[in-house]
């Protein structure tokens, strides 16, 4: 296996989004809550929306908001 092992667990980015009130979050809030580079959790969050457990929408420019899915599929 090749790489580091990530700092952050997935489960530490959902607990993100569980322990807000926001809808949404963006990268940089997401970021703001973790002790890992904005482009890593970028990236993280893109797999975990590719495994389904999160959903996102770009609303401009390179802004992207997060959710946690809610779909049961």
């Amino acid at each position: 296996m090749s790489g580091r092992k990530p700092r952050v667990t997935d489960e530490e980015i959902l607990d993100v989004f569980q322990s807000t009130s926001d809808p949404v979050l963006s990268t940089a809030e997401v970021a703001e809550s973790l002790p890992i580079e904005r482009r890593s959790i970028f990236n993280r969050l893109q797999q975990l929306e590719e495994d389904g457990l999160l959903e996102s929408k770009e609303i401009g420019g390179r802004n992207r908001v997060w959710w946690v899915s809610d779909s049961d599929e």
